[in-house]
């Protein structure tokens, strides 16, 4: 491949509410066994990326942990590999992030002391299969200065919250509005971008020296006309992890029977660290309907709808519908649970009820687990 990667995964998103307190969005668990960063990830390795930059930043012990071992995605190597980049403070006047062109340029030595022609930059909070080498051979086809990977939403999906773009029929983009009021189309940006890489040097040093720092606003969009920025067309499932609802939606879609086989089935796989756990124990009485179990759990009442990830105990007479239990949750018996989050490491108290009446609700409970 003649590119090496770049994985945004250091922003934070106050519209996950609680979920994004104990970790970055990008570690938040997807389809019972998967973190959000996975799916990038894989995407890279499957597309034969041998190099790739993770950018932390907020909340990132538990995307550390994940990452520490990168030989779940093959970038164990000599020539290569995964390198994990957080803010470093070696002067006066080193900084955060101020956003994803400023964390690119922190770290502009990587793009400097790489050889590849090009480079790809993908967030790492979404969820999507993608040959980045088709998207690369699309770029040098059209001789693109930079490629926008797009996709076309429903009518009813809220584009408001995205980048909107507008093409024309050759697939330039002629329009690019960041979160529009009101938006003029419904094709956004996927967040996915192919750049070659000296490029992407000299408009980084430019937009320091102005002090510039939004990789969107600061870049694509100011240099649209000048620039010739072509989008790639995506006709394959996405979805961004943007919002507790939008987390929400996308785990249960994975209790979709086609979704499912588009992930867990057709070629290329998504990769991910694996929890040395038994399977899952159904005990005597349980009952199970469209559900997505992962290992460890270990299941004595009824779930419906749901998803539950890693060793989620479930008690007697217990009934869960329409949720997500994240991982390391004790359920005690008689307990009712429908259309919530639960997150990681709860306990809940026996014959507890909880509802989410209007949307989801997340709940947090840190009870005694184990009592004499």
């Amino acid at each position: 491949m003649r590119a090496i990667g770049i994985i945004l995964a250091g922003g934070n998103s106050n519209r996950m509410k609680e979920l994004s307190k104990k970790r970055a969005v990008c570690a938040m668990p997807v389809a019972g066994s998967y973190r959000s960063i996975d799916f990038a990830l894989s995407n890279m390795e499957f597309s034969r990326v041998s190099k790739v930059a993770i950018l932390t930043q907020y909340n990132s012990r538990s995307l550390n942990e994940h990452l520490a071992s990168s030989k779940w995605w093959d970038f164990g190597r000599k020539q290569g590999g995964m390198f994990l980049f957080t803010p470093s403070f070696a002067d006066a006047n080193s900084q955060w992030y101020r956003g994803t062109a400023d964390a690119i340029a922190q770290n502009i030595s990587f793009l400097r002391h790489s050889h590849e022609p090009y480079v790809i930059i993908a967030s790492g909070d979404c969820v999507y299969k993608l040959d980045y080498g088709k998207v690369l051979d699309y770029h040098m086809d059209k001789g693109a200065d930079i490629t926008v990977v797009v996709k076309t939403m429903p009518q009813d999906f809220r584009v408001e919250r995205y980048g909107v773009v507008r093409m024309d029929v050759d697939g330039r983009i002629r329009e690019f509005v960041e979160k529009p009021v009101v938006a003029d189309g419904n094709t956004i940006s996927c967040g996915i971008y192919v750049i070659r890489r000296r490029l992407l040097i000299e408009l980084l040093e430019k937009s320091m020296e102005e002090n510039r720092y939004d990789l969107v606003q600061d870049i694509l969009i100011r240099y649209r006309g000048l620039k010739k920025i072509y989008g790639y067309e995506l006709n394959s499932y996405w979805s961004n992890i943007a919002s507790v609802e939008d987390y929400f939606r996308t785990n249960m879609d994975f209790l979709k029977p086609d979704i499912r086989s588009f992930f867990f089935r057709e070629f290329p796989e998504v990769h991910s660290k694996v929890a040395d756990l038994p399977p899952v124990k159904y005990n005597v009485g349980c009952h199970i309907r469209n559900s997505l179990l992962s290992s460890g759990c270990i299941i004595n009442g009824t779930v419906e709808d749901s998803v539950l990830f890693h060793q989620v105990y479930v008690g007697n007479n217990c009934v869960i519908r329409n949720s997500l239990i994240l991982n390391d949750v004790y359920i005690g018996d008689n307990s009712i649970i429908e259309n919530c989050i639960i997150e990681s490491g709860d306990t809940i108290q026996a014959n507890s009820t909880y509802r989410g009446e209007d949307g989801v609700k997340i709940v947090i409970e840190k009870g005694e687990r184990y009592t004499i």
